[in-house]
């Protein structure tokens, strides 16, 4: 039962109020003065409060300040026989919900109160989501207890409290974003937004714009000012994603602003300031990319200030166990099913694939394994499990060339025409593979589709 406290000097207004909303379905509580409403209110902890502007002893005023410090999301009804501008600026502003005019109308009131309710569901609705959506992130969801993944998680811990730059390098479906939002919503700047960029999937201008944001004019398309993510990320996290793949035109511009924490948009004049933490990953090794001329050392040796190292799970066999329980727990969720039986012998077979694809690829797999199931147990025909002799290359020999173009079109059919699931598996960059399906001229839908 929903609660309202009536602070009002008027007993006859207390009685009125008072059997009203008793009808209405509340639990009603009444103080004469400020001083027995601040202290009703402690012992009450009501919903709502109906507040009298003009009281013996304390004011309406004050009592609104003292309630609100004493807990933020009350819905303070202010009540005043005067109309008084000054009075209800002030009221608003130190967080009174609504102001009302005596007489009161019965009708104002219900629907003030209904007002006030519905705004707390949603609040409640939205702090929960929130919530839910942080313990997404904790340290708790990244399963492993191999001794690789006990450094992981040493290290998110070690590095969670600080502004330092963190570089992930793992291959495609480690988890790499994963950590990084670990690292982000274990800080004390979890409430500051966390912004991924993958720089795989934009091509070198728009990114710079996407970056930086561009001013009026900067370029055909610009109509207006944009603001860039550096912007946009104030004290929270840029989580650039696939670094390796960043021209090094931009990679100067990156450095530029990780060394002076300025920027100006594309275009613009005006020096911007950032406060943002950045978290870069990716599944090239940098120092090849180093070697070859394709990377900066400098911005290499800028961002890996802490280097985190994301094991492939064929390497860590020992965690498979404890991360299908619980992907099969968030998948069941998600798909409203309940199939969390393994047997022993299936067990044995998921920790004995090669998993290429990593922690996405078993994901990936248990998702369509439940789909499948007819009861509740992973049986191993519900698994994409692979023939176990499998011949890599052709018994021609033939150019390099025509091996690529073949391949790339059988994991095109694989994917049923789905590029996102094609480039994952090949591990190029989108952009990359829509320049291949070109020059190949390969088959985007599958046979038959």
């Amino acid at each position: 039962m929903k609660s309202v406290l009536i602070i009002d000097d008027d007993p006859l207004i207390r009685k009125t109020l008072s059997g009203h909303l008793s009808k209405q379905g509340f639990e009603v509580h009444q103080a004469e003065d400020g001083e027995e409403g601040i202290r009703t209110f402690g012992e009450v902890g009501p919903d709502i409060v109906l507040l009298d502007v003009r009281l013996p002893g304390l004011d309406g005023i004050e009592v609104l300040r003292q309630i609100r410090d004493m807990r933020k999301r009350t819905y303070v009804l202010m009540m005043t026989a005067y109309d008084d501008m000054k009075t209800t600026v002030e009221a608003i502003k130190l967080g009174a919900f609504e102001y009302l005019v005596k007489p009161l109308n019965t009708i104002d009131l219900d629907l003030t109160v209904a007002k006030a309710l519905q705004v707390d569901a949603l609040e409640q609705k939205v702090s929960y989501l929130v919530e839910e959506r942080q313990k997404e992130y904790t340290i708790d969801n990244i399963i492993g207890r191999s001794p690789q993944m006990r450094e992981v998680f040493k290290l998110i811990g070690s590095v969670a409290n600080t502004r330092t730059n963190v570089l992930i390098q793992g291959e495609s479906g480690t988890g790499k974003e994963l950590v990084a939002k670990a690292i982000h919503y274990n800080s004390p700047y979890r409430d500051e937004p966390f912004i991924v960029i993958n720089c795989s999937a934009i091509s070198d201008t728009l990114l710079e714009s996407e970056l930086f944001g561009h001013a009026k004019g900067a370029f055909t398309d610009a109509v207006t000012e944009t603001k860039g993510k550096f912007e946009i990320a104030g004290r929270g996290t840029l989580f650039l994603d696939e670094i390796g793949d960043v021209s090094p035109n931009l990679q100067s511009k990156l450095l530029r602003v990780i060394e002076t924490r300025d920027f100006m948009k594309v275009g613009g004049e005006k020096v911007l300031k950032t406060e943002a933490r950045i978290i870069a990953a990716t599944n090239h090794d940098l120092k090849t990319l180093i070697a070859k001329g394709q990377f900066r050392e400098d911005l290499f040796y800028r961002l890996k200030v802490v280097e985190i190292f994301l094991p492939p799970l064929r390497e860590r066999k020992e965690d498979i166990p404890d991360l299908v329980a619980y992907l099969l727990e968030k998948i069941n969720r998600e798909l409203r099913r309940n199939v969390r039986k393994v047997p022993p012998e299936v067990m044995a077979l998921l920790q004995e694939m090669p998993w290429r694809g990593n922690v996405r690829e078993l994901e990936n797999a248990l998702t369509r394994a439940v789909i499948l199931a007819k009861g509740d147990v992973i049986l191993r025909e519900y698994l994409p499990v692979e023939p176990a002799e499998k011949k890599l290359f052709p018994g021609e020999l033939v150019p390099l060339r025509e091996v690529e173009r073949n391949y790339i079109q059988h994991v095109l059919d694989a994917a049923r025409g789905s590029k996102t699931r094609a480039s994952q598996i090949l591990q190029i960059s989108r952009p990359t593979l829509d320049k291949k399906i070109k020059e190949y001229r390969l088959r985007v839908n599958p046979p038959g589709a």
